[in-house]
């Protein structure tokens, strides 16, 4: 709705005005300046007058935008604290190793990225020589997350810095023998030197706010000092509209993370064309995290431009620079002068006029090749000022030119994510570009040689001392954590025991076994529970008063249920990481924790429990992301099944989370029956993980949320809980010619195949041994590893066959999961093979109709016993039509 006059309502008109004729005559100053000297100079004072109160400490809202230049003008630009000239030749170097090193490996067909690494070669050689701490000095040093693409160029330096060889750089991509360079940042592949996997487009910039956030946790908990490790983030412009670039943005900004920087290469080039063809990308971007709260520092320009600022008295450059999009810019970078002239400087007269003024040499300069991101002096001043912010993180958005320095055929060209080499004529234009002593006749051989100064070379002794004063190389990745001591054994002992007649849900039964552990006087501190809102959801709110929820900030006001028992009490100190309604963001928690026994050489345990539906399908990246990075802990899927979750239906009804999880070499996969059964695996895999051979995995546990009696554990059952299957309850044969078989089930299925024991001994006069099939997936993974050395000429049986052997009649399994999940062990059991499970989409019931449904429940498993059997000739066929019309199949 508008007034009578077409105005906008605002939210002033709200406010009472003490002095409407003072505001009357702000708004006539404002509309007279308009009148006379035009509406940008009106604009332009309206932004100084904006600025200015800013600086005077008065709350107004912030401008979302500024003007298209940098941020940090020339003339405040600090004294550049280096050499210059050998820094300049140092980038020389990596720039063309890089490049060779891509080039070589084209031969065989392996590919990999020049262009990206050409534009952002600056951005990383500044930080190297100046800003980023190694692990070497005091503290943790730094944490990097390198763009993947840009691989090639820090495994150049490293070959600078003698780290790695001529052999090695020749073995990029070729992995299978052990000796080669990983494609990207994989710390599995090359666990010396990166820390951090980036390459998953968008998992980097969420990864890196929460380790931010997780340094200080550390610190805030007493555990350790973090506050001189800064976390550098390098991204691609065009990564930035995956959702999860920028899905933490505001959590960084709300908690003041100021010890995190990302440094964004605006090169307005994505991996097919432009990153916004019709618009501007820094603007946008600019706006994006000033909004959430974010400092931002434009380094757009290089000197080159300077004086054509300078020169603009009007206004007219900025203006123009505002409006045109970056298509149009990368365009300018691949036409003639003529052309800049007419499409850039023709838009309006003032800009005719400027250009009058420039020699076609200084346009080139500008268009082609002057940008912020190439300019050591402007990046030291972005990320000088970036480190010394406080109160905010800092992004840096530097605008560069892809392919840089590798010729016309490169730069600024749509293809050039996809160009893997260079010609050797167009090495030799690189070669005089950088200014490098590689004389002609090393390409005799028709290859494009390495370069390298010399190891006693001014280049390489430079960059050696640079790097010992910032506390030695980087990237590097250190494990110096020592083993953890076992838990006490009565936090265990407690669910050994079993409940008696009192029913328990295996999730309750795991939370209050991680209760007790987390009370553990020598480990206990060291646990981090992680859960995405849902902690009432998994009886959760009982650690709430005792462990505290982690607020940087604490507890600033009176809960509503402070005079509760278990009320929502928040701390700087707090244990609990409570993330809000957000997987990625948990998992990313889950990822800093279970990683710093090697960012930081402190030794934590995770878990992460969640809607086990909302887990692997949703975040699911981010557990590979959590492989390659060797993180460890438990993972926890609660409210597990298809059946078991009442009344949540398909969008809620997991059934295939143990088959997504099964694709994870580093994830091993449980489906616990009961309550000492869960005991048994997380005291294993604190051994396995934690102790003295502890080994780079981690555990997927999924409990279910279905009350029912726990048994005390039975002797002797430990290491088929651990191997995956063991015996539980042994049928009692009605006559000794009774047909018999075996029931597999795992989680709560168990429950259903024991009723279905019951139901063949009393209706049919059928045994059958009930099995808890603790994990699937290890069974699997035995049997595959026995498959293996049989290839190398070494005998094993699998478990699975050894514990089944013997074992008389079929074998039917069972579980709340897709046939699939049981099927994966099915080539390895010898006797006769079938399986139920819960197949389809899910729906909302009570538990029995929905387990009716799918046919899983007691009456549909003693049907299909009843079959397999009749199939043997065990029992007439009659008898299988005549269970199914009892039971109302």
């Amino acid at each position: 709705m508008t007034d009578p006059v077409g105005k906008l309502p605002s939210e002033l008109d709200q406010l009472p005005d003490r002095d409407p004729e003072e505001t009357a005559e702000w708004a006539a100053s404002l509309d007279a300046v308009t009148k006379a000297a035009g509406p940008h100079r009106a604009a332009y004072l309206m932004r100084r007058s904006l600025q200015h109160a800013e600086g005077a400490g008065l709350a107004l809202p912030k401008l979302l935008e500024t003007d298209y230049v940098n941020s940090i003008p020339t003339a405040a630009e600090p004294a550049f604290d280096g050499d210059l000239e050998l820094e300049s030749r140092i980038t020389a170097w990596n720039r063309w190793n890089a490049a060779a090193m891509v080039t070589r490996g084209s031969r065989l067909g392996v590919g990999g990225h020049i262009a990206t690494f050409a534009s952002a070669a600056w951005l990383y050689e500044t930080g190297f020589n100046h800003f980023f701490r190694g692990k070497e000095g005091d503290g943790s040093g730094d944490q990097l997350y390198i763009q993947g693409h840009a691989s090639p160029g820090i495994y150049a330096r490293a070959f600078l810095d003698g780290r790695l060889s001529e052999q090695q750089l020749d073995n990029f991509r070729q992995e299978a023998g052990g000796e080669g360079l990983p494609s990207y940042p994989h710390p599995r592949r090359l666990p010396w030197l990166w820390e951090f996997p980036t390459v998953s487009m968008g998992l980097g910039p969420l990864s890196a706010i929460y380790q931010a956030r997780f340094n200080r946790y550390l610190t805030n908990r007493s555990i350790k000092d973090t506050s001189n490790s800064h976390v550098w983030a390098f991204l691609g412009d065009g990564e930035m509209d995956e959702p999860e670039s920028t899905a933490a943005l505001a959590l960084a900004a709300r908690e003041q993370l100021d010890n995190l920087t990302f440094v964004i290469n605006c090169n307005l080039q994505r991996l097919d064309g432009p990153v916004r063809a019709n618009f501007r990308v820094v603007q946008e971007l600019e706006g994006a995290f000033r909004g959430a709260g974010w400092n931002v520092i434009k380094t757009l320009w290089g000197s080159a431009w300077d004086e054509l600022f300078q020169l603009d008295t009007t206004g007219a450059l900025v203006r123009r620079l505002r409006a045109v999009p970056d298509a149009q810019f990368q365009t300018y970078a691949t036409r003639d002068i003529a052309y800049i002239r007419e499409h850039f400087f023709g838009a309006e007269p003032a800009l005719v006029e400027l250009a009058k003024l420039l020699p076609d040499a200084k346009i080139a300069e500008c268009f082609y090749t002057s940008r912020g991101g190439h300019e050591a002096r402007k990046v030291y001043a972005a990320y000088r000022a970036a480190v010394e912010h406080k109160g905010a993180p800092t992004v840096i958005l530097a605008q560069t030119v892809k392919g840089h320095t590798l010729g016309k055929g490169f730069e600024s060209k749509n293809a050039n994510h996809q160009m893997k080499k260079l010609s050797i004529d167009e090495f030799k234009s690189m070669r005089e570009l950088l200014g490098l002593p590689i004389p002609d006749s090393a390409f005799e051989d028709g290859l494009v040689p390495y370069g390298h100064p010399g190891a006693d070379s001014p280049e390489v002794r430079y960059l050696q001392e640079r790097r010992a004063a910032l506390g030695g190389p980087a990237p590097a990745r250190r494990v110096h954590a020592a083993a953890l001591p076992q838990p006490e054994e009565r936090a265990f002992k407690a669910l050994y025991k079993g409940s008696g007649k009192q029913e328990m849900a295996t999730t309750m039964a795991f939370v209050r076994l991680v209760k007790d552990l987390m009370r553990d006087k020598e480990t206990g501190r060291r646990w981090v529970p992680i859960v995405p809102d849902e902690a009432r959801t998994f009886g959760m709110e009982s650690l709430f008063p005792s462990a505290g929820i982690y607020s940087p900030l604490g507890q600033t006001y009176d809960p509503v249920d402070r005079d509760q028992l278990m009320y929502y009490k928040e701390a700087k100190d707090g244990q609990i990481l409570n993330e809000g309604i957000t997987e990625a963001g948990s998992m990313a928690d889950f990822i800093a924790a279970s990683t710093s026994y090697a960012t930081h050489g402190e030794t934590m345990i995770p878990f992460y429990i969640f809607y086990s539906m909302f887990g692997w399908q949703r975040t699911g990246d981010q557990m590979w992301q959590l492989a390659d990075q060797l993180g460890k802990g438990f993972i926890v899927g609660a409210t597990a099944g298809r059946t078991t979750l009442t009344g949540e239906g398909l969008q809620h009804a997991d059934g295939h989370s143990h088959l997504i999880a099964a694709t994870n070499p580093a994830s091993l996969n449980y489906d616990p029956a009961f309550a000492y059964e869960i005991a048994v695996i997380v005291k294993d895999g604190l051994r396995r993980m934690y102790g003295p051979e502890a080994e780079n995995v981690f555990y997927y546990l999924t409990v279910y949320n279905e009350p029912k009696p726990q048994p005390a554990m039975p002797e002797g059952v430990e290491e088929g809980i651990v191997k995956g299957l063991y015996r539980f309850k042994e049928g009692t044969p009605a006559k000794a010619d009774a047909p018999r078989l075996q029931l597999l089930a795992s989680g709560t299925a168990i429950h259903w195949a024991l009723r279905a024991q019951e139901l063949l001994a009393a209706d049919w006069g059928v045994t059958a041994d009930v099995w808890s099939a603790t994990s699937w997936g290890e069974l699997r993974r035995d049997a595959l590893d026995a498959d293996e050395a049989l290839l190398r000429g070494e005998q094993r049986v699998p478990y699975v066959t050894q514990a089944l052997s013997g074992a008389p009649g079929p074998v039917l399994a069972v579980s709340d999961w897709m046939r699939q999940v049981p099927d994966q062990i099915s080539q390895w059991v010898d006797q006769d093979w079938s399986s139920l499970g819960t197949d389809g989409f899910g729906l909302s019931d009570t538990r029995d109709a929905a387990r009716r449904h799918f046919g899983v429940d007691a009456e549909s498993i003693t049907v299909a016993a009843l079959a397999q059997l009749a199939r043997r000739g065990e029992v007439p066929a009659s008898v299988v039509k005549e269970a199914r019309e009892r039971y109302a199949l």
